[in-house]
C-alpha cells in the first residue's frame, strides 16, 4: 500500500486500531465527533516525550468539549502505549499502528529503515467524517499546543 496524499476535505480513511488497554479503537465509532489525531514517531523518545508532557496539561485547548476527542498515533504496541501513558500522565488515549496501515493511509509513515515508524503530523477530522486540517512537522520539532488548539478550533 502506497502512502496516501490525503487534502483537507477528503474522506477521512477508516481505521480500527487497539489503545494502550487493548480496547479497538473504530473511526466508524466515532462518527459525529471532531477527532485529533497527533501521529508521532515513538513512544520515549526525547522529542515525543516533550510533545506528550506538553500536550497532556492543556489537552483542553485541544479538545474543549465533549465534541472532540484526542488521540496519540505511532507504531508502538499496546504495551509500550500502556508505560508511556502511565510514566508521563498523558490523559489520552494512544492507538498502536503496529501493522503501519494507518500511518501510510493517512500519509503519516517514515518509510522503511533507518526509520519504520510514524511521521509528526497532526489530522483533524471533521464530524462530518472529513479531513478538516492535515499537517506533516519535520521529525525533529515538537509541535506547540496553540497551533493544534486552532487548528481543532477550526
Amino acid at each position: 500500500m502506497a502512502d496516501a496524499t490525503l487534502k483537507v476535505g477528503d474522506a477521512a480513511p477508516d481505521f480500527a486500531l487497539m489503545d494502550e488497554t487493548k480496547t479497538v479503537v473504530k473511526l466508524a465509532d466515532l462518527r459525529g465527533k471532531k477527532i485529533v489525531l497527533l501521529f508521532y514517531p515513538m513512544d520515549f523518545s526525547p522529542i515525543c516525550t516533550e510533545e506528550h508532557c506538553a500536550f497532556g496539561p492543556q489537552v483542553g485547548k485541544i479538545a474543549p468539549g465533549a465534541d472532540t476527542v484526542v488521540y496519540g498515533v505511532s507504531c508502538d504496541s499496546p504495551f509500550s502505549h500502556a508505560a508511556f501513558k502511565k510514566q508521563y500522565g498523558i490523559p489520552y488515549s494512544l492507538l498502536a499502528d503496529t501493522t503501519r496501515k494507518m500511518a501510510k493511509a493517512y500519509g503519516m509513515f517514515a518509510g522503511e529503515e533507518p526509520f519504520n515508524c510514524t511521521k509528526r503530523g497532526t489530522v483533524v477530522i471533521g464530524k462530518d467524517g472529513k479531513i478538516a486540517h492535515y499537517e506533516e512537522v519535520p521529525m525533529r520539532e515538537a509541535r506547540k499546543v496553540d497551533v493544534i488548539a486552532a487548528a481543532a478550533a477550526k
